[in-house]
């Protein structure tokens, strides 16, 4: 029983050699020639608890990423492109089954395979190369009053100009300086609490934690407006989320440019976020008392049949209420860190490794924890979470009498499905990595080209364009006789890789050899 298994030795070596060990199957079909093959695309798993190797790609790249777009120097040119012919046809041929669509619906004919077609075709419009939905917005906007909070400070404005960059300073020697921030910001305290756990649990506030934790991302976006609007120009910033000891997300973010920090400080003070949802201070139903479906009327009382209000009917409600408060208010914690950085030193190297160090790590690393304490604390905070609503589609939204947005039969509290729910998340369902349109003037496949790019030329192949619309992919289902099994497929990535490695490792030793060479040469 001491001896290893050699499959797992198998996954070991595939890790070292950066084999992804969850690869996808699809099958790619070539239009032009009609061949056939199956193959492996890496799973792209951003946690090491995934897939290792995926995650530390995706590490690499946004650290690459990060380290581009900080301390750029110039104004990022982000022109979309004008739409190929395929693109074009791709629009007309949406506009045409709008129009059949809209016919049979007047008409009062069934509009099912037409609606299925809209989907299709949708996907597809996305998946050539075009951003964002054809119709735009397609509901309105509910708004309240944009009348700030009386315990809020008030923010100074400057006059927006259309740039980028931060300011520059000129030394004595003449040399330009572009400096730029590198900002930690924190949730308050819901308690004291010592290497990670409470010291009191039963004083902990969970039920603030649970929905700070929630809404966080809301409270992020709100942050970078005001940013914005102090500072007066288009700031650009890389931020991380990642947990803090105590399981609260906290964040990091890496600013173009600099603002003093007393007005750093009016920011984060004057910075929160409302969250105006219908209150959940009842609880109407829960146990085996619970809110039954009716087909064409929803979910109903099952005591009296009343109908459950919908979410849209709540939130009318609440509008015409001129005493209701917000279900939440967000804000950040006394706690920041600023420092000043500035491009190609070693302090903005150690900070952009700062930046991903967490990436790859679950939220909810604290459950696997052999510390008894942080683990209790990490599930008193789940409990906290599970009925919790963390969306307008929550299902939790039945333990409090309203109909969920989207409602359907099958729903019930305690029961979502949404990733905030997630021991791995914590309440967290926002994204890990924030980076804002104009920071490296690149997408994120951009610098996945220019990384293929860079091993393509150091391998001698020639990266040829590929014309995307050549091949149709199509899942393979476990069990396809033309699957190979998992090992199998893994042990040729593992000789793959070897194969590009050895060729590197040659091309590396010519290029040592001819350095050396030259140096002797000017030496003699």
């Amino acid at each position: 029983m001491a001896q290893p298994l050699a499959r797992d030795v198998v996954e070991e070596i595939a890790k070292q050699y950066g084999v992804c060990i969850r690869p996808v199957p699809l099958r790619r079909q070539d239009i032009v020639t009609g061949q056939v093959e199956v193959i492996d695309v890496p799973c792209g798993a951003t946690l090491e608890s995934k897939c290792p190797p995926c995650a530390k790609r995706n590490r690499q790249l946004r650290r690459a990423q990060c380290r581009e777009g900080w301390h750029l120097d110039h104004e990022p040119v982000n022109i979309p492109d004008n739409a190929d012919d395929y693109q074009r046809h791709l629009v007309e041929l949406r506009a045409d089954v709008q129009a059949w669509r809209d016919e049979t619906e007047k008409a009062g004919g069934d509009t099912t395979d037409l609606d299925a077609a809209i989907v299709e075709l949708d996907e597809e419009i996305n998946a050539a190369g075009m951003r964002g939905n054809v119709l735009g917005r397609t509901s309105g906007k509910r708004s309240r009053s944009t009348k700030r909070r009386q315990d809020a400070p008030d923010l100074p404005k400057r006059q927006m100009t259309k740039t980028t960059l931060g300011r520059t300073f000129t030394g004595s020697d003449g040399k330009v300086y572009r400096p730029s921030m590198f900002v930690t910001l924190t949730l308050p305290s819901y308690g004291r609490v010592l290497e990670g756990a409470p010291l009191n649990p039963d004083a902990y506030d969970y039920g603030r934690a649970a929905r700070d934790a929630l809404h966080f991302s809301k409270l992020v976006d709100r942050f970078v407006q005001n940013l914005r609007r102090v500072a007066g120009y288009d700031v650009q910033y890389f931020a991380t989320v990642e947990p803090q000891k105590r399981l609260a997300p906290h964040l990091h973010m890496a600013i173009r440019g600099t603002l003093p920090r007393t007005e750093l400080r009016q920011i984060i003070a004057a910075t929160y976020h409302q969250v105006w949802w219908p209150s959940t201070d009842e609880v109407r139903f829960e146990g085996e008392h619970l809110p039954v479906w009716e087909d064409g009327a929803g979910y109903l009382d099952p005591t009296t049949g009343e109908v459950l209000p919908t979410w849209e009917q709540a939130l009318d409600a609440l509008d015409q209420d001129d005493e209701a408060e917000p279900l939440h208010v967000l804000r950040f914690g006394d706690q920041m860190d600023v420092k000043g950085v500035l491009a190609g030193t070693p302090d903005a190297d150690q900070l952009i490794g700062y930046l991903s160090k967490y990436l790859t790590k679950s939220l909810g690393d604290a459950l696997g924890t052999d510390d008894p304490r942080r683990k209790a604390h990490a599930e008193r905070l789940l409990d906290a979470l599970r009925f919790e609503p963390c969306s307008p589609t929550c299902p939790n939204w039945l333990r409090y009498g309203v109909q969920p947005k989207g409602a359907k039969p099958g729903m019930a509290p305690g029961r979502c499905k949404g990733k905030a729910h997630k021991p791995d998340h914590l309440g967290y369902a926002g994204r890990r990595v924030l980076v804002s349109r104009k920071w490296s003037n690149k997408t994120l496949t951009e610098h996945k080209q220019d990384r293929r790019t860079w091993v393509l030329e150091a391998l001698g192949v020639e990266d040829k364009p590929v014309d995307p619309h050549r091949y149709i992919w199509r899942p393979v289902k476990p069990g396809d006789p033309e699957l190979a099994p998992i090992g199998v497929r893994l042990l040729r990535s593992v000789h793959e890789r070897q194969r590009w490695r050895n060729h590197l490792d040659r091309l590396q030793a010519e290029a040592d050899g001819q350095d050396l060479s030259a140096t002797e040469g000017r030496a003699a």
